[in-house]
């Protein structure tokens, strides 16, 4: 972006402006934007893209958005790929819509399923979700998971679910098919 609004630099750090600024004066945000209708809209963030084994990138959000949409029982998602051969997702509950039912009690199981085989269906097959597992405890606001703004903490998700991400890759979990 470019306006009179934007910061001229950091102060006393000229490689830290440098390498923000495009030579004719762009700010690089770090936003991945569309334009639909004539309006910008930032659709996800570009450090945020899972680039997998294949080399395609994936933008997470576009595809927790598909899936999470399906069901309002899907609290949040966490869908995780880099340099791996597939995508697999982390799925927490909403702790009001899920009123008490346990994350593997099978009405669950079978809501969850359904909506990640929906979603699964609205994206391009390199985006897809094989296998995920639902978490036994909702991510809450400002937690491990999740900022005051309700954004996910990636890094701190993939590393505090190590051991579960590992398993779906080795054929545990639950399989989207």
């Amino acid at each position: 972006m470019r306006s009179e609004a934007v910061m001229r630099g950091y102060r006393g750090k000229p490689e830290e402006t440098a390498a923000v600024f495009t030579e004719d004066g762009f700010l690089r945000t770090g936003d991945i934007g569309v334009i639909e209708d004539g309006y910008l809209r930032i659709v996800d963030r570009k450090k945020e893209l899972i680039i997998n084994a294949a080399g395609k990138n994936i933008s997470p959000s576009a595809v927790e958005s598909a899936i999470k949409s399906r069901s309002p029982l899907i609290g949040q998602l966490c869908v995780i790929g880099d340099a791996r051969p597939y995508n697999v997702a982390l799925v927490a509950l909403d702790p009001d819509v899920a009123a008490g039912r346990a994350h593997d009690d099978p009405t669950v199981r079978d809501e969850v399923a359904r909506a990640v085989k929906e979603g699964n269906a609205r994206l391009a097959r390199v985006e897809t979700v094989r296998r995920y597992a639902i978490v036994p405890d909702p991510w809450i606001p400002g937690g491990d998971e999740l900022t005051p703004t309700m954004k996910l903490k990636r890094r701190p998700i993939t590393e505090k679910f190590a051991d579960t991400v590992e398993s779906l890759y080795d054929g545990g979990g639950i399989d989207a098919g």
